[in-house]
């Protein structure tokens, strides 16, 4: 099968023929249909995520058909669609396991980092954390739904039942939970780029209310702040724009350092707090959701052997909405 293998972090993933894998006890293998190109894959590229396995083939925002079964898998059959998330595999047994916070597991793995990934003909994954997909609408549009999707929507779930929504960062995971929002009667006010006039317009197209750049102040305060740029400079920001009593949610696995701020723009019980991977029930209760509710996800298509260039195309923001590989 082909492969786009990362060798080592700041070098460009290689095309490689590797052997299509064999499903061991509890494994799906997939047929890839495609996989979403996320900011997290970038962060591997770039040596900002600790301990990689290497090589590996990135990519957690995989669908696919069910090609093999491994004993002791139930509940799936041959052909059926199937989408593969960030988390791959949990312990079961530790503390963070047993009281329902299996994203916190001590020893859990994740797809595309020590886990193979989609960016490939065929991945294996754990049955247990695969989510059954519909066959509709094409792969390309159901793959940012398993990261951007999933993480935006437990970052919502954590901003409580906040009306009137910040969004800094208006890229995959915003251009979903927006329409989620919306969808829920919220207000979503989406902080860009400086001067990013492209996305203001496009989060207005969604139904922001209101769209401007990060150094810009929103015409009212708000009741939460969902940051999904990876700028830690944003925290004190939107720290100054959410109003007494309410929350601020970091929504990326990694940000650059925060830089202090002072006391007063946390007092008054405001909440800071970090979104950490995602758990089963969110898959579960997401696309629940989102089976009743039309999502558009804005995509941008690439060959598998283009994904070079669709993580350089991340990386300097030139697509509103998200990058898929169709494999």
């Amino acid at each position: 099968m082909r492969a786009m293998l990362l060798d080592r972090p700041g070098t460009p993933l290689r095309l490689a023929q590797l052997p299509v894998p064999s499903p061991a006890e509890g494994q799906i293998l997939l047929a890839v249909q495609a996989c979403g190109v996320c900011r997290t894959d970038l962060h591997l590229v770039d040596g900002e995520l600790p301990d990689p396995v290497l090589p590996m083939v990135p990519g957690h925002e995989i669908v696919g058909t069910v090609a093999a079964l491994g004993p002791g898998v139930q509940g799936l059959h041959i052909g059926q669609r199937v989408g593969v998330p960030w988390l791959g595999w949990t312990c079961g047994h530790c503390r963070y396991c047993r009281r329902g916070q299996e994203n916190l597991c001590e020893r859990a793995r994740f797809t595309g980092y020590q886990l193979p990934g989609g960016y490939a003909e065929y991945t294996l994954a754990d049955a247990r954390y695969c989510f059954a997909l519909p066959e509709e609408p094409a792969p390309e549009h159901l793959a940012p739904l398993l990261c951007a999707g999933l993480i935006g929507y437990r970052a919502l779930r954590l901003a409580g039942d906040a009306q009137r929504l910040g969004l800094y960062g208006f890229g995959a995971a915003a251009h979903i939970i927006a329409q989620v929002a919306r969808a829920q009667g919220r207000e979503v006010f989406a902080l860009t780029r400086p001067g990013d006039t492209a996305s203001q317009e496009f989060a207005r197209s969604l139904g922001a209310v209101w769209a401007g750049g990060s150094d810009e102040t929103p015409p009212e305060l708000l009741d939460a702040a969902l940051i999904f740029a990876p700028a830690g400079s944003l925290v004190p920001t939107a720290l100054q724009h959410v109003d007494k009593g309410c929350c601020v949610v970091c929504a990326g696995i990694h940000m650059s350092d925060i830089p202090s701020f002072p006391y007063a723009w946390l007092w008054g019980e405001r909440q800071l707090r970090s979104v950490a991977n995602l758990t089963r029930r969110d898959g579960a209760e997401f696309f629940e959701l989102a089976a009743r509710t039309p999502l558009h996800t804005e995509v941008h298509c690439f060959a598998l052997e283009q994904a070079n260039e669709a993580l350089e195309q991340l990386r300097r923001g030139a697509f509103q909405g998200a990058a898929v590989l169709r494999i």
